[in-house]
């Protein structure tokens, strides 16, 4: 099994990001299940892939604090455990579990023993595992999500975005997550952006494994509605997203 983050600040292109490597995953690793788990408070990742989404992890864990909610002769640990497998959307190619926004401070934190003990569990009838992360990785942190082969931090192509590319580079070293292989994308390129923001690319101790052109064809889709993961494949953000995985261990 492999699991894949991706991480970045809000604005971008992580999401989109996550779409054309799961489009890509599809694609070229026919046969595999793949696991889609949106951690990111501002959740989008299913209209990305043209899913709809009915439950989140956040709102079930609200519900159950509801009074009456655990049925007679059930612990918590065993309704929230039941609950959790309704926030799972199924399809024929990917499955995306949802985590949401938390309603009230501190969400998380009674829960996230049996939150971390239910992904594991999850994760282990999947090829792949692909998650889209907060920009304050608190999934990763609170090692809710652990184990990762591989970590992509995306960023767009402002020398703002970078500093902040580095950021997450200096949480995932602070907090001492098991990260085989690092890695930075640059999004939304137009340009020389890329050469001329290496010095600061540099500063970030990240190497760079590709860059993205800002694709009118994404813009055209969001405006419209329609799924990403439905992009063609002549797309200049399909070509350059696919040379990019190409060079990961997937």
């Amino acid at each position: 099994m492999k699991q894949i983050a991706i991480a970045g600040k809000g604005g971008v292109g992580k999401t989109t990001f996550t779409a054309l490597m799961l489009r890509y995953l599809v694609k070229n690793k026919p046969g595999k299940s793949i696991l889609a788990v949106d951690a990111d408070p501002n959740a989008n990742l299913n209209e990305a892939l043209g899913l709809e989404v009915e439950n989140t992890i956040s709102t079930i864990l609200e519900d159950t604090k509801k009074p009456n909610a655990i049925p007679t002769g059930m612990t918590k640990e065993v309704f929230i455990e039941f609950k959790l497998q309704d926030a799972l959307v199924e399809t024929k190619h990917i499955d995306l579990l949802v985590m949401g926004n938390p309603q009230r401070s501190g969400c998380y934190c009674y829960p996230n023993d049996l939150l971390r003990k239910h992904l594991e569990t999850l994760r282990k009838n999947y090829d792949y595992v692909a998650v889209d992360n907060e920009a304050g990785l608190e999934h990763l942190s609170r090692r809710i999500i652990s184990e990762v082969d591989t970590l992509l931090v995306v960023s767009d192509s402002s020398a703002r975005s970078i500093r902040s590319a580095g950021r997450v580079h200096e949480i995932v070293k602070a907090v001492g997550l098991d990260v085989k292989e690092l890695y930075l994308v640059v999004t939304k390129v137009q340009g020389q952006e890329v050469e001329e923001l290496q010095s600061e690319i540099e500063k970030t101790g990240l190497t760079l494994i590709g860059a993205i052109p800002l694709d009118p064809l994404v813009a055209e889709y969001d405006l419209k509605g329609k799924a990403l993961i439905d992009l063609p494949d002549d797309a200049a953000s399909i070509i350059a997203a696919d040379k990019i995985f190409d060079k990961l261990s997937l």
